[in-house]
């Protein structure tokens, strides 16, 4: 009787499990370890605890209640094995150091999720709703209390900065796009000497024999007139887009701050800044060198691949690995100039390329490299034996760091191409509705005609010789061949509402067995009451009392086993249909 009392049973999910009180006292200031008979998920006729929760997850919860170390299931996914954590009150954070790299998995996997709604890689056309969203109008959007400029502004934002949201935008991508490579086209090809027209300058010369003579000199070389057209049709266009982005941009200071924008604005500026010095003609060499800055403009394509995205923000999240890389490669570099540098001069070498260890730098960043220009190269056996574990160092150097940022990119892209995939609006899924009162004709009661419910299983959870609760019908074995015996079982069992008629002419109070009074009242008709306010030592029968039926109380079933002084039930009327309960000491 101890080890059964010290028992408990835990419903989870519908599957059951069996353990020990002390077992859960283990863990102290838990769900599990203040369980009592007075919370509302404890079934009395079962004798167990119900919880809707996950069955899986539980199994790993109880026996880290009973081994001590929490494991975490590789079938279930991360977000949800810690809803259940909080949900029993444990801790997380002691997850076994054998499954914490799986268990946390799932947390980069939200940060690149997070990283990649930062993006805005979708591709899907936008609803009105969520453009006005992004310029803080949704409410006034839905309540149509938006005014003329409230209306335009949205839809002329998402003509420069969304190109997928309608055919117009697609066509302002399209051109914008163009533009970029005709302006990077032209900076690269008035470079070229054949896109170049010669400065000629005429001098004047006097020859031996006193005569003066004319010659045309070539002083320098300028772009063709034709690239400076098309720049200024470029930059005009650039103008107009940064201004028009500008002005009807969410957030002024967010449009400042982008690396993309002060791009685009630094080199519009340089063009302008380089007209008015041609103009003047004052040339300046640093301001031309800083003209390069327009090949950048290429990063503008990031606002329209989503690809070009992914890649820079590999880089940004492997911005670590890439640290540790360039570290290793100068730790390299420093100590193979120093070793080529001595090594070169140990023998006699008249041919030595290495006359100091600065120079030696460009040797090993070469050689570590892989790239070897040759222009450099030792020409003793100790000079030759430090290049090749240069050469070597370099090659181990690279290829760890590689692998990290290779995984990386495959791990935004994968995810990428996973969203795309995904449905943009998902099934709603309702909140749980709060239990109601069942009443006693409810359906789901057992006679009420509304099939199986929860009592017809407890019921039959007793028939079927239950192992908490089969000792009662073991008890009333004897009247199994008694058949009106048996019909006051059958309607206890069936009708669990019955009222209880206890001398209700005389007085309420009922003494069983004469040494435990309970008091019963007229209005308890529940199973609740019958399991709140038990009958020690004692079985209580019902009497169908209807018409057409004799009084079941003039019968043989008040039968007691041991028992000097049963106590009967007096009916209320002999015509009502009612059902009154005989207490008969056990």
């Amino acid at each position: 009787m101890a080890d059964a009392d010290n028992r408990v049973i835990l419903n989870v999910g519908g599957i059951r499990h069996e353990t020990y009180k002390a077992t859960l006292k283990k863990i102290p200031a838990t769900r599990l370890s203040r369980l009592t008979e007075a919370l509302a998920n404890y079934d009395p006729v079962l004798n167990e605890y119900f919880f809707d929760r996950h069955p899986g997850v539980f199994a790993q919860i109880l026996n880290y209640y009973r081994s001590g170390k929490l494991h975490y299931p590789t079938d279930v996914c991360g977000p949800l094995f810690e809803e259940e954590l909080e949900f029993w009150s444990l801790d997380s954070n002691q997850v076994e150091p054998c499954c914490w790299m799986t268990y946390t998995q799932h947390r980069d996997t939200q940060d690149v999720l997070a990283i990649l709604d930062r993006l805005d890689l979708d591709t899907d056309k936008p609803t009105e709703e969520d453009i006005m969203k992004k310029f803080g109008l949704e409410e006034k959007y839905r309540q149509g209390e938006l005014n003329c400029w409230q209306r335009i502004k949205p839809k002329i934002w998402a003509l420069f900065d969304e190109p997928y949201s309608s055919s117009s935008a697609k066509t302002t991508a399209v051109v914008s796009v163009f533009f970029i490579v005709i302006s990077i086209l032209s900076f690269c090809l008035k470079t070229h000497p054949e896109m170049r027209v010669p400065v000629l300058r005429n001098t004047t010369s006097r020859t031996a024999d006193g005569n003066i003579t004319w010659r045309l000199e070539k002083k320098s070389s300028e772009p063709h007139d034709a690239f400076f057209y098309i720049e200024c049709a470029s930059n005009a266009w650039f103008t107009f887009e940064i201004i028009i982005r500008f002005i009807v941009a969410p957030n002024k200071l967010d449009f400042l701050k982008a690396p993309v924008n002060i791009i685009d604005i630094v080199a519009t500026l340089s063009f302008y800044l380089d007209f008015l010095l041609t103009k003047l003609e004052q040339e300046n060499d640093m301001l031309e060198f800083f003209s390069i800055i327009r090949i950048m403009r290429l990063c503008k394509l990031t606002r329209h691949s989503a690809g070009l995205k992914i890649l820079i923000h590999t880089f940004r999240a492997s911005g670590k690995e890439l640290i540790l890389l360039v570290f290793f490669l100068v730790l390299g570099i420093v100590i193979f100039a120093a070793l080529i540098y001595y090594a070169e001069r140990i023998q006699y070498n008249p041919d030595n390329d290495f006359e100091s260890i600065p120079v030696g730098l460009w040797w090993a960043i070469v050689t570590m490299t892989t790239v070897g220009y040759g222009d450099m190269a030792p020409k003793t056996y100790v000079g030759m034996f430090v290049g090749a574990l240069c050469a070597l160092a370099g090659v181990l150097t690279i290829a760890l760091p590689v692998p990290v940022i290779v995984s990386n990119f495959a791990l935004f892209y994968s995810h990428t191409q996973a969203r795309s995939k995904l449905p943009k609006k998902r099934r709603r899924v309702l909140p749980v509705e709060a239990i109601r009162a069942k009443g006693p004709k409810s359906s789901g009661m057992p006679g009420s005609g509304g099939g199986a419910g929860p009592q017809t299983r407890r019921m039959n959870a007793i028939k079927h010789n239950h192992p908490v609760y089969g000792g009662a019908l073991q008890e009333l074995m004897p009247f199994r061949n008694t058949q009106s015996a048996t019909t006051a079982l059958s309607s206890l069992l069936v009708t669990p509402n019955a009222q209880l008629a206890m001398n209700s002419t005389t007085s309420s109070a009922v003494t069983i067995g004469a040494t435990t009074p309970h008091q019963f009242t007229e209005d308890r008709n529940s199973e609740k009451d019958l399991l709140k306010y038990p009958v020690d030592g004692a079985v209580i029968e019902p009497l169908v009392t209807s018409s057409g039926v004799s009084n079941m109380s003039n019968s043989a079933e008040q039968r007691s086993r041991g028992s000097t002084s049963p106590v009967t039930a007096s009916p209320t009327s002999p015509g009502a249909t009612t059902n009154n309960l005989v207490a008969v000491n056990t």
